[in-house]
């Protein structure tokens, strides 16, 4: 029965090992404490246009230049904010290339099929 279980038992890769390495969760939780707060402030922020529009159209709906008022402004933020999310995490990610290639220099190049 024994002789059974471990013929069909799976043998780890060079993945599991790297992911079960102290350096590898630390890494996770690096990312994390960048990704998590990014993506909440992301969806916070670009939900907040369609609420506004719908519990406070008097306010949105204040002239600023011309005819562009409070809602077409916070619509244009919107874009801007997705690009400055996206360069902070370009700039985060520039420190997390250094850790992953060292936890990955050991490993096996991998084979293409």
């Amino acid at each position: 029965m024994a002789q059974t279980a471990a013929k069909f038992q799976a043998s780890k890769t060079e993945w599991d090992r790297i992911a079960e390495t102290q350096e590898f969760r630390d890494l996770m939780v690096t990312k994390k404490v960048f990704i998590v707060p990014a993506f909440v402030f992301f969806v916070v922020y670009y939900s907040f246009l369609p609420v506004l529009v719908g519990y406070a159209p008097q306010f949105m709906s204040i002239k600023v230049i011309g005819e562009v008022n409070l809602a077409y402004l916070f619509a244009l933020s919107r874009f801007f904010m997705a690009w400055t999310i996206a360069w902070l995490y370009v700039k985060a990610a520039g420190n997390f290339v250094p850790r992953e290639q060292a936890l990955t220099e050991g490993a096996p190049a991998r084979q293409s099929v």
